[in-house]
């Protein structure tokens, strides 16, 4: 007998092992003494960091490298089969080359390439990283956007000091202290109502997309607003539809700035027009579970120049989002179930 479909593995960035020892943050001299046998994970001013080719985990370096204690902007990960984790800024140093290689939405991405090492992005390289680098590069990634935008009090205006080795700030004036913000947003795979799981699916894509990427439909949680009735607002102003059933699946950090990617599925009509919402969605449409599936054999194969399978009702093609996204572990776990 069927069942409602659920997310059938991890989302790519909700991977980790590590442990974030907040206890350490509040004891300086402990985890100071710590810091000659930690390993660094460095972020460049794009946010790459630095992999051996071919290889499933970061290349960090030697702590003790960059001195013998912590320098003033490091920031502290947390802790792995008894290594400590940090985090610093650093770029690719010495002669390097471009290579060229899958990066996120099936696009091909020039990369840097020095001794060996490629500096790649979260976005495009984080599924092919094992789940203890997934989770510290996703945590790196997350610290420094809000270190970038965190550097005034937002109280007073004054300039303001990491502490708790990068897990709050402090400012100058009055000494408020402020901590790592996340913003929270649904994404929600609307399928038909037929059936348990339904046989078709809605998708869109937004006007600054390349042309034939779609996706489901997300969007951030208002104040004083569940996530419940977000999920109902957001794809009733993006696209027109009335949804029910909204069923919480999963959820995935999205540093990108800052967000928390909370999934969800729920059932709509398509019988009814579609309104998608002006400057904001460029088109959007129903696809079957099989058309969905094509697409994804489309991106197992893909190679550059190649074009994707033309789908039914006029649609020229769809690419769907990439590996590290959540969005297409929903996509997949629903186009993979039995109809």
């Amino acid at each position: 007998m069927a069942v409602p479909y659920t997310l059938d593995s991890l989302p790519t960035l909700s991977r980790s092992t590590v442990d974030r020892q907040e206890m350490l943050r509040s004891n300086p001299e402990r985890l100071i003494s710590k810091w000659p046998q930690s390993r660094v994970v460095l972020l460049d001013d794009t946010g790459r960091t630095p992999v051996a080719e071919g290889a499933t985990s970061l290349a960090t370096r030697k702590a003790i490298d960059f001195g013998s204690e912590p320098p003033a902007d490091a920031v502290f990960l947390g802790e792995w089969e008894d290594t400590g984790y940090w985090s610093l800024p650093g770029r690719a140093e010495g002669d390097a080359d471009t290579v060229r290689m899958p990066g996120s939405w099936g696009f091909v991405e020039e990369v840097p390439r020095v001794a060996g090492e490629i500096w790649v992005d979260l976005r495009g390289y984080g599924d092919r990283l094992d789940d203890t680098s997934a989770g510290l590069f996703t945590t790196a990634q997350a610290l420094r956007n809000w270190r970038r935008r965190a550097k005034f009090c937002t109280r007073d205006g004054s300039p303001t000091e990491l502490i708790q080795f990068g897990w709050a700030s402090r400012c100058e004036a009055e000494g408020h202290e402020e901590y790592p913000r996340t913003d929270p947003a649904v994404i929600c795979l609307v399928h038909d109502h037929e059936g348990i799981n339904g046989s078709r699916v809605l998708l869109a894509r937004q006007p600054i997309w390349p042309a034939n990427r779609f996706s489901v439909l997300a969007g951030f949680v208002e104040a004083g607003e569940s996530l419940e009735g977000c999920v109902e607002r957001e794809i009733r102003e993006e696209v027109g539809a009335e949804v029910s059933d909204v069923r919480y699946l999963g959820s995935q950090p999205w540093p990108f700035p800052r967000s928390i990617m909370l999934g969800f599925t729920a059932r709509a009509d398509p019988a009814k027009p579609l309104v998608p919402a002006d400057g904001e969605i460029e088109e959007a449409l129903w696809v079957t579970r099989e058309e969905v599936r094509e697409a994804f054999r489309n991106s197992e194969v893909r190679t550059e120049g190649a074009v994707p399978t033309p789908i039914a009702g006029g649609a020229a093609a769809i690419i769907l989002p990439g590996n590290s996204s959540i969005a297409r572990v929903m996509l997949k776990a629903w186009a993979d179930v039995d109809e």
